[in-house]
């Protein structure tokens, strides 16, 4: 078995001429915490609904778990687990009721699937809430939600875009404790973006930069930091990216065609 897990190979995305990605190539090892962060429309987003089937690549190859996303969907979606920066869960539904649909999803039987959610549900903190509807948790609990039922199918890669976005510094060092536990314990290949660089800088065993649709230079913390002659990954981040304030591009296209396409399936 390689020990590459997920590899992205001269990745180009396309938007009516505008390039979202551009080139892109990169590699994350089994059992990895990979950070990916660039400033707002630098094509991470894009590049996470590539890796996930949720978008084809106008040019370049993917492997997901030695899987191609193009031809081999189901097994590429199987491999992963997702918390996308949108909550996806539904507020009517109970907290066991939304991760039991998962698991019927991935037709996981029914002694098992129970089993996990329970162990799930302990491990995130929210087994005494169990019964209660989502449209009663406070963000940080329906992260955590998210979390437990993105784990439920074990997935071997577990991709988390923005997932402490809002929330505030207790929680967030919470969720990254149930993260950094979950990796530990599974030894499932954590892929983020965050803007809180402090996260990248604590959590990451490898770093990529992507900007203006290119990786721009990837490495650990340390490494980053040596490269730019700076004393936090913020300053060695800000030395590559610039100061300057994004504003969002191809990133927010992409976006509105997607919530068009799902308003059209309602």
């Amino acid at each position: 078995m390689t020990d590459t897990i997920i590899k992205a190979k001269q990745l180009t995305k396309k938007f009516n001429g505008l390039v979202a990605v551009n080139n892109i190539s990169f590699e994350v090892k089994r059992g990895e915490v990979f950070a990916f962060l660039g400033p707002n429309g630098a094509g991470k987003t894009t590049t996470i609904r590539m890796l996930t089937t949720l978008l084809k690549p106008t040019h370049g190859k993917i492997l997901v778990n030695g899987f191609d996303p193009l031809t081999q969907q189901d097994k590429v979606r199987k491999s992963f687990g997702i918390v996308f920066q949108d909550s996806s869960l539904d507020d009517e539904l109970t907290a066991w009721e939304n991760i039991e649909f998962h698991g019927i999803l991935y037709k996981i039987g029914k002694e098992e699937r129970r089993k996990r959610i329970k162990g799930l549900l302990q491990i995130v903190g929210l087994w005494n809430r169990r019964n209660d509807l989502v449209k009663t948790y406070s963000g940080g609990m329906r992260r955590r939600l998210e979390i437990a039922r993105g784990l439920l199918h074990h997935p071997k890669i577990f991709f988390l875009d923005e997932p402490t976005l809002g929330l505030d510094p207790q929680t967030r060092i919470k969720i990254w404790q149930q993260i950094k536990k979950l990796n530990r314990k599974y030894q499932t290949t954590i892929f983020f973006t965050t803007h809180y660089l402090e996260e990248a800088e604590k959590m990451a065993s490898q770093i990529a930069i992507i900007d203006q649709g290119k990786i721009v230079t990837s490495g650990t913390a340390l490494e980053l930091k040596k490269q730019t002659k700076k004393k936090s990954l913020e300053a060695a981040y800000l030395a590559i990216t610039g100061k300057d304030i994004r504003e969002e591009n191809a990133s927010s296209l992409e976006k509105m065609r997607m919530r068009m396409s799902r308003m059209r399936r309602k």
